[in-house]
C-alpha cells in the first residue's frame, strides 16, 4: 500500500491539498470550454470569434495557471517576474475576450 507523504510549509496539508485539487479543477474546466468553443468553430460555418474566443479563454485561465506552476519548478523565475508574466498573461486574455465581445472576431 502507498502512504501519501505531503509536506506544506507555511500552512496545514489539507489546505494544500485543497490548493492543488482546486487548481486542477480550474484547469480541466477552461480546457473544456475551450474544448467546445473549437468544436463549435469547427462545426459551424467557421465563424472565427469562437476561435478567439476560446483563446481568450486559455490566455485567461489556463497559460495562468500553468506558469504559477510551472515557472518556479523549471525555471529560475523570481516571484516579481513570474507576477508579470502571469498578470500579463491574463490582461492579454481579457483583452481578447473583450475584442469578441464587441465586434472585433466578426467577419
Amino acid at each position: 500500500m502507498f502512504a501519501l507523504q505531503l509536506r506544506a510549509t507555511g500552512t496545514e496539508p489539507t489546505v494544500a491539498l485543497a490548493v492543488v485539487a482546486l487548481s486542477a479543477l480550474a484547469l480541466a474546466l477552461s480546457l473544456a470550454i475551450g474544448a467546445v468553443l473549437v468544436r463549435g468553430y469547427r462545426r459551424g460555418p467557421g465563424n472565427r470569434a469562437l476561435l478567439v474566443l476560446a483563446v481568450g479563454l486559455l490566455l485567461l485561465t489556463t497559460l495562468p495557471e500553468l506558469l504559477r506552476v510551472g515557472l518556479p519548478t523549471a525555471t529560475g523565475v523570481g516571484t516579481v517576474g513570474r507576477s508579470v508574466l502571469v498578470s500579463g498573461c491574463e490582461l492579454l486574455g481579457l483583452g481578447t475576450i473583450l475584442w469578441v465581445v464587441y465586434g472585433g472576431g466578426s467577419q
